[in-house]
Parts: C-alpha cells; structure tokens; sequence
C-alpha cells in the first residue's frame, strides 16, 4: 500500500470510525442486549444473574390478552394513520397544490401548526377535550337538551380509540400534507396544461395523473406511518388518565412501558418487557415489507 492509499483510508476512518462507534453504542448495542434479554431470566433483585430460558417469553406473549388487546388499539392507530391521515394530507396538498383555496399560506400554516406543539401538551388538550365535563360534552348537553348527557366514549374500550383517531388525525395530517406538497412542485406544470387542453376535469387530473406520479411518496409515507404508529407512545399516554382509561386504550409500546417498569409483582418483567418491544420491531418489519410488496404491484399495474 503507497503513502497515497495510506492516507486515504486514514482519512477514511476519520470520517467513519466516530460514527460507527456512536453507532454500535447507541443503536446496535441496545438492540442486541433488548434481543439477548428477552431469551433469559434477567431479574435485578438476584444480582444481575442471566440463565437462557429460550422461547419461554415470546409462547407468554402469544397467549397473552393484554398483549392482543394492545396490538388491535395499535391496528387501528395504524389504520387510522394509513387510510386517515395519508389520504387526507394528500387531499390537502392538492388543493394547495392547484391553488383551489384562498390565503393558501396561512392555511398551510395552520394545518402544518401542531409539528411545532409538544406531543404531551397536545395530549392534554385533547384530554380536555373530551372528558366528562370538557367542551364536546358541553355541546351534546347544548344540542340534545339534556344537561346530564355527558361524553363518555373516553370511558368505554369499545370507542375510546375515536376521540384518540381524531388527535392523531389533527397532530400528524399537516406532515403528510408537506410531504406531498413538497414532492407535487416537482411535478412538470406541462402535462396537467395539456390535461386540462384536452377537456380533463380536476378530479381526472388528480387519479389519472398525480396518484401514478406520487405511487412512490405514498409508499414512503405509509412506510413512515406504520413505523409511527407502531413505536407512538407520548400521545395516547397524555390523553389517557392512570387507570382503566389508560388500559383500555393501551397500544403496545404502553404495555411495554407498564410490564418493565410498572408491574413490580412480576420478578421477569424486564425481559418481559423487552420480548413485547422485540415483538413490535418484528411486527413494523412484517407490515412494512407488506407495504413494499403492495407497494410494487400496483407501481407494475401502472406501468403495465
């Protein structure tokens, strides 16, 4: 090796060593240790001590309630994120995209407003909202004459996931909406002309010519939203109160919280605890390649 080539792959490993070891300590490391633990018997009251109990935890999971109870809530946040918030963004870059709406900036704006709250404050909000005596039970009083009537879908497992679709629709929508917009001013002004010379309407427009060009922005976004929705946390935690609320509309990274660092009865709750995070990465992987595979048969439609 010349003095040249020396340099290079010093230079090399100047740039890519500092990186690769944050890396390793950071993302790699955790991963790994998260793996390892959920195959033993971690507890920290025995000394730290690890014997390998092999799949025992991941059979727990499969014939756990919490645990399914907890993946269908994040099935829907998942399909609220996918065939809610998704198409709605799209909508609206659209519209700003063709100039159908007034004082577009400002509306841009107010859409695109709550990336800049904090998660927890927008869950609480949301939590006054919609609690018992909160504004949404005020006007169901208004409007039905009965001053008991009271807004109890926060209370009931079977509904309370509607008022929490309705937060993740108004936090996350302006995100997809810039998303879009941003990759819709790529697209070349001459063929919606040409479009609309030839008599096509803006809804022709909108499924014949911009969904085909945007196919692979919106196979990102649901990649992005799947990924979300799976690993969200702070929102639902925030808008739900401590008990049978919060189990009720509990999603996986929740019971993940509450079985390693609430459930002190059960002595294998750390590695518990990370056989459910395991499971979540494991299920984002399965859902995304599905996404993909989905993804690239209606992009070989078009193209046929």
């Amino acid at each position: 090796m010349n003095k040249r080539n020396s340099k290079n792959m010093l230079t090399f490993a100047g740039f890519v060593l500092p990186g690769l070891v944050i890396y390793l300590f950071i993302v790699a490391y955790p991963i790994i240790y998260s793996v390892a633990l959920s195959f033993s018997d971690y507890n920290p009251n025995k000394g730290g001590i690890w014997h390998f109990m092999g799949f025992s935890h991941y059979r727990t999971l499969l014939s756990d309630p919490d645990f399914y109870h907890a993946f269908k809530n994040n099935m829907i946040v998942v399909a609220v994120s996918v065939f809610g918030q998704i198409p709605l963004g799209f909508i609206l870059a659209f519209i700003l995209y063709r100039k159908n709406v007034r004082y577009s900036s400002f509306f841009q704006a107010m859409v695109f407003l709550p990336q800049f709250l904090s998660t927890i404050v927008i869950g609480i909000m949301w939590r006054m909202i919609f609690r018992a005596d909160g504004p949404v039970s005020r006007f169901l009083q208004y409007i039905s004459g009965d001053p008991s009537r009271q807004f109890e879908m926060m209370l009931h497992p079977d509904t309370i996931m509607i008022p929490i679709g309705f937060a993740l629709i108004w936090m996350y929508t302006g995100l997809y909406m810039i998303i879009f917009l941003a990759n819709l001013q790529k697209i070349n002004d001459s063929m919606i002309e040409a479009a609309k010379i030839d008599g096509a309407s803006e809804t022709q427009i909108f499924f014949k010519i911009i969904v085909p060009l945007m196919t692979g922005t919106i196979l990102i976004s649901c990649i992005l939203a799947i990924a979300g929705s799976l690993k969200g946390f702070g929102l639902i935690f925030s808008i739900t109160t401590e008990g049978i609320t919060r189990l009720n509309a509990e999603v996986l990274p929740i019971l993940m919280y509450r079985t390693a660092f609430q459930d002190y009865s059960n002595p294998l709750r750390f590695a518990y605890g990370a056989t459910i995070s395991n499971a979540i990465v494991l299920i984002s992987v399965v859902m995304i390649i599905i996404s993909n595979a989905i993804g690239k048969k209606l992009g070989s439609d078009e193209e046929s």
